[in-house]
C-alpha cells in the first residue's frame, strides 16, 4: 500500500515539474496509464518537426487496439519483440499519422512519419511540410484518447514559441503556437524597419551635401 502511494506521488510531481503553472492538470486518478504523453516541435523556414513520445504501456494500448501483435495461433513470427511489431504495423502509421496533424491558415502541412525505429526511446518522429514559412500553425494531437478520454499530452516548442509549453485533452487537441520569425528563418518587421531607416538617413545626408554644395557655387 505504501509503495503505491508513493508511486502515485511520483507521478504528480513528475507531470507537475513538466507543466507549467498557468496549465491545469488533471487528477492522477484522470490519467489511467501514468504520466502525460510529450510532444516537442522545432519549426524552421516552411518545415515543422514533431516528436511524439509515450510510456510503454500506452504504446502496448494502443497496439492492441489496432491488432499490431496479431494472433500467435495464426502462426506470425514470435521472434519479434513487441516494439518491431508495433514499428511493422501499417495500422500503427496510420493511425498516428491520422492523429498526429499540423495545419498552416486552416490548411494541412503535409506529414510524414519516419520509421518507428527505437519508438520507446525516440517516440515517433514526424515531418511536416508547410506551403508557406512557419509563424503561425495549429498542431492537433488526438492519439490514444480514443482509447481513454482522461489520456493527456504536453506539447513542448523546441523553437521560440507563444505558447512554449501547453497541455492538450480530448476535448481541446488542438493548440494555436506563434514561432517568432527570426527563429524560424523568417523575416522579423524590425528588419525591414531598420533597413528603411538607413534609406531615409543616407537619402537625407545626400540631399544636404548636394545642397551645401550649390550654395558654396552660388558663393
Amino acid at each position: 500500500m505504501k509503495l503505491a502511494l508513493i508511486a502515485r506521488a511520483c507521478v504528480l510531481l513528475a507531470v507537475a515539474v513538466v507543466v507549467p503553472a498557468g496549465v491545469a492538470v488533471a487528477p492522477a486518478s484522470a490519467h489511467p496509464f501514468g504520466p502525460p504523453s510529450m510532444v516537442t516541435i522545432v519549426a524552421e523556414g516552411s518545415q515543422v518537426s514533431l516528436s511524439w513520445k509515450a510510456a510503454e504501456d500506452d504504446w502496448v494500448a494502443l497496439g492492441r487496439s489496432l491488432g499490431a501483435f496479431g494472433d500467435p495461433s495464426k502462426g506470425i513470427d514470435t521472434t519479434l519483440t513487441g516494439e518491431q511489431q508495433l514499428a511493422r504495423s501499417a495500422a500503427v502509421r496510420d493511425y498516428l499519422l491520422s492523429r498526429v496533424e499540423v495545419s498552416q491558415d486552416g490548411r494541412p502541412c503535409e506529414g510524414e512519419l519516419e520509421p518507428l525505429e527505437r519508438l520507446l526511446t525516440d517516440g515517433a518522429r514526424f515531418g511536416f511540410a508547410c506551403a508557406e514559412p512557419v509563424v503561425e500553425v495549429d498542431v492537433r494531437i488526438a492519439a490514444l484518447t480514443d482509447l481513454n478520454e482522461a489520456y493527456r499530452t504536453v506539447l513542448s516548442a523546441e523553437t521560440p514559441a507563444d505558447p512554449a509549453q501547453t497541455m492538450l485533452t480530448a476535448e481541446a487537441d488542438t493548440r494555436h503556437l506563434r514561432f517568432e520569425p527570426s527563429a524560424v528563418g523568417g523575416v522579423s518587421l524590425a528588419v525591414p524597419v531598420v533597413v528603411l531607416v538607413a534609406a531615409v538617413t543616407a537619402l537625407v545626408a545626400f540631399l544636404v551635401r548636394g545642397r551645401r554644395r550649390r550654395v558654396g557655387v552660388a558663393a
